[in-house]
């Protein structure tokens, strides 16, 4: 096992902007980012080595995440970006910002996982395969949703002609 201050080091920007993706808040990915190093600090002796590092610190924070929202009862939500799916072009569409507000509006509105997938594929930039993991199913099911929530954000775009 590494070190736990070099993982700290090699991990905290991915679990920061991972955590930042679901808050939406500098100050709430922050803490939750904190909290989950603590947690996996704690926890490192049950880390099984077969996983990765990354996906295991992504599972934290979500829990973490979660934990946060249910004490402060706030709701849920997930900021997306695009760079996973520019091959569907919403990179082009992010250029304009009132058209980046709109698409952004319509993605914390998507119903879960599709949501958390493309957010894992997208920000986090998982491959299928940890993806998968984390939820506990098959790779197949990872990019069915994965692909089934990039077919609705171009849908949206074609509809309003974005």
């Amino acid at each position: 096992m590494q070190d736990f201050e070099q993982i700290y080091r090699v991990y905290f920007q991915d679990v920061y902007l991972y955590a930042r993706n679901l808050s939406r808040n500098d100050a709430t990915a922050e803490e939750i980012a904190a909290e989950t190093f603590f947690k996996a600090m704690k926890s490192i002796t049950f880390f099984n080595e077969d996983c990765d590092i990354r996906t295991w610190l992504f599972q934290i924070a979500k829990n973490t995440y979660y934990s946060h929202l249910r004490k402060n009862k706030w709701e849920a939500d997930t900021a997306l970006t695009d760079n996973a799916a520019s091959d569907c072009q919403i990179e082009a569409y992010y250029e304009d910002r009132e058209t980046a507000s709109r698409i952004h509006e319509f993605l914390h509105q998507m119903d879960e996982p599709y949501k958390e997938v493309f957010s894992l594929r997208v920000f986090a930039e998982l491959p299928h395969s940890q993806i998968a993991e984390l939820f506990g199913k098959t790779e197949s099911w990872a990019r069915v949703t994965y692909h089934r929530a990039k077919a609705k954000i171009i849908e949206y775009m074609l509809e309003r002609e974005l």
